[in-house]
């Protein structure tokens, strides 16, 4: 080998040598560039989302610059979508490290060969990086910026994680940014599943988001998606035919409103719980729709201002279906953003079925327990019947029936009203009284103030054998709270008995469901309250500003609205259960003699019976086979007692006997004498 050749060799190997080492020092130093590259917040804030029980969506709100952007990832997108994006946008996607070189050299060559940027060359990884810092894409100092955060981006998550980030961010005209949005807004759909025409449009409008809007310029967003379905069918991409039928499609020509189902509801979860992004609901998307529309169409032909509201609600487990605060969220003019649900009002007749109940449960009535229905005064106090009849003497079943005022306030003065507040208190319902008074004997016709919600939860109970499930408006990971016992099951399933029979609403269906229905003072609220054996349902109407509506009535008004909301559930009426076994089933001339006829020693001036033994709110501590020793003083013979609402003992003279509770817990206690009058205790056996 020639020395000259020897010469040209080493210059060559030290000039590889220092090649490759500018190449490593390079290397190195775009490694410790990209390494450093501060990234911008990858958490951005996305609009809160409230879905129902099934995840429909029930409602959004916008973030807190007014756009739309809902959370969207890979797994909610239709898959023939992504592969479309990368196709067109970036089909070394998966193979670069955020930039493709390829890309990159044929940008810089039309670039030098045209004196300006023709193509950008970018990445989607580009593309999400120009979106984190909402930066410009013609400039070569923006270019750069890019693909050092894109390669930093690249280096951090996964592709999954920038397509995710692409999803969310990118732009598609107006307010609307991300792909949810935007197929919501133009489709008024989710993106899981979309037409060959969508996705071609969705590819295209983030490219030129404004000048591309369909609702602003329907010509240039049907070329530009044309363009789009050009190009991969030409790919082999999108079949032939399909790209042919796909630009027969016309494009959307106005924005969809995006859905506002259950907004009352919607917006209480997003008060109650400010920093939720995302809401399930116990909702039932497609029944919540349905009422709504049957509560807008109930009053549409009714007095001005004139609204209603609907609660559905699965009484075994607490969860809410539906909840209608409104006839209208947007009715102005019936005042439809008040959530009448929530909102306190006079429940008029509604409460009788508890008092009954717990005069059954007391034992101190039965439901074929007679009572004298003739105009009584209660100190100050005189009630009248609604119709302003008296109907002599009359059966307690016929009576609750009929809804008469006298007999339940006479029940309510043997019950107690504190007895009757604390039992509602108990499973959650707490009434509003009027000023500092205490409870009188005018609220067994309404004079407190209850919620809808409310009376879901007492005939809840009482649908649900007497047990009040909480009541529950979003699906959450722990357990539901213990229900706890409003009435006996005894009791409980009385008073259904006896709802079950109230007359029904004209060309109502005769089906197996127990109702009742209220009318506040002065017209002001109309009410229907009903159950089968799975739901309960609660209908409201009335003004929201609780001015009176002449006419209206919870039979009339109320009722038949009642009736239509079970007929929207789309499912059959389950029955009303069986009576438990210690349930008393008998004629009046077969109960005993002091439950045959109610308050008949009152008038008579005579002692009543007391409870000796135990006192009332003692707490016994009984072996597992030692008997419950009760002893009564005064009061005129045979005495019979009741515990939990089931006779215990009948007609015994002796006034010391034993009982066998049923169980561990609180205890209900009842003698009545020979004359019918009573007296209770509540005690608690250990």
């Amino acid at each position: 080998m020639s020395r000259r050749r020897q010469l040209w060799l080493r210059a060559g190997a030290v000039s590889l040598a220092g090649v490759v080492c500018l190449a490593v020092v390079a290397a190195l130093a775009l490694d410790r560039w990209v390494a450093a590259t501060i990234l911008p917040p990858l958490v951005m804030e996305t609009s809160v989302v409230v879905e129902d029980r099934n995840g429909d969506l029930l409602r959004a709100y916008t973030v807190a610059d007014g756009r739309w952007r809902l959370p969207a990832g890979v797994d909610d997108v239709d898959p023939r979508y992504l592969a479309m994006l990368v196709a067109y946008e970036d089909k070394r996607f998966y193979r670069h490290a955020g930039v493709d070189p390829v890309a990159m050299a044929r940008a810089l060559g039309q670039a030098l060969w045209h004196g300006r940027v023709v193509s950008g060359g970018s990445t989607l990884t580009m593309q999400v990086a120009r979106l984190l810092e909402d930066g410009g894409t013609g400039q070569w100092g923006g270019k750069f910026r890019q693909i050092r955060l894109a390669l930093a981006l690249e280096r951090r998550l996964p592709k999954s994680g920038i397509l995710d980030l692409y999803l969310k961010l990118a732009p598609f005209g107006g307010n609307l940014e991300g792909v949810r949005a935007a197929t919501l807004g133009y489709f008024g759909k989710e993106p899981g599943r979309l037409t060959a025409a969508q996705m071609a449009l969705l590819i295209a409008l983030p490219q030129s988001p404004e000048a591309r809007r369909p609702d602003r310029d329907a010509a240039a967003a049907e070329a530009a998606r044309n363009r789009v379905l050009a190009r991969l069918a030409e790919s082999g991409i999108l079949p032939g035919d399909e790209a042919l039928a796909a630009r027969r499609e016309a494009v959307p020509v106005a924005r969809v409103p995006f859905p506002a189902i259950a907004p009352h509801l919607a917006d209480r979860m997003l008060a109650d719980h400010p920093t939720t992004p995302r809401h399930r609901l116990s909702i039932e998307r497609d029944l919540q729709a349905r009422l709504e529309a049957l509560a807008a169409a109930h009053v549409a032909h009714a007095a001005a201002g004139l609204s209603a509201a609907i609660i559905v609600a699965d009484h075994r487990s607490g969860e809410v279906l539906a909840s209608v605060g409104s006839a209208g969220y947007l009715d102005t003019a019936r005042q439809g953003a008040v959530d009448m649900t929530s909102a306190i009002r006079s429940p008029g007749s509604t409460l009788k079925p508890l008092i009954y109940g717990l005069a059954f449960e007391a034992g101190i009535a039965h439901p074929d327990t007679v009572i004298e229905d003739r105009p009584a005064a209660f100190g100050t106090y005189a009630p009248l019947n609604f119709d302003g009849r008296f109907y002599g003497t009359i059966s307690l079943r016929d009576a609750l029936r009929y809804s008469l005022n006298i007999p339940a306030v006479k029940l309510l003065e043997a019950v107690g009203p504190a007895q009757m507040l604390s039992r509602m208190a108990r499973i959650g319902v707490d009434a509003e009284l009027p000023g500092e008074a205490a409870p009188g004997l005018a609220i067994a016709l309404g004079g407190l103030g209850l919620r809808l919600e409310d009376l879901v939860r007492l005939y809840g109970a009482m649908a649900n054998g007497g047990q009040a499930a909480a009541l529950r408006y979003r699906l959450v990971e722990a357990a539901a709270p213990a229900s706890k016992r409003l009435l006996s099951a005894e009791a409980a399933w009385q008073v259904g008995n006896i709802l079950g029979r109230v007359e029904r609403p004209y060309l109502a269906p005769d089906t197996d469901l127990a109702f009742k229905t209220g009318t506040s003072y002065g017209y002001r609220d109309a009410w229907a309250v009903g159950y089968d054996g799975r739901h309960v349902i609660a209908v409201w109407i009335g003004r929201p500003d609780g001015a009176s509506v002449p006419g209206i009535s919870g039979a009339e008004s109320a009722a038949p609205l009642l009736f239509d909301a079970f007929s929207r559930l789309k499912t059959r009426l389950e029955p009303l259960p069986p009576p438990p076994p210690a349930t008393l089933i008998v004629s009046n001339a077969e109960l005993p003699p002091p439950l045959r006829q109610f308050g008949a020693s009152a008038e008579a001036g005579l002692q009543g019976p007391e409870i000796a033994f135990p006192p009332d709110g003692a707490r016994l501590d009984l072996g597992p086979s030692l008997p419950l020793v009760v002893k009564v003083r005064n009061g005129t013979p045979p005495f019979t007692w009741i515990t939990d609402g089931v006779p215990q003992v009948i007609a015994t003279n002796e006034r010391e006997v034993e009982l066998a509770p049923s169980g561990r817990g609180f205890v209900d206690l009842s003698v009545i004498d020979a004359t019918g009058r009573s007296r209770q205790a509540r005690i608690e056996v250990q």
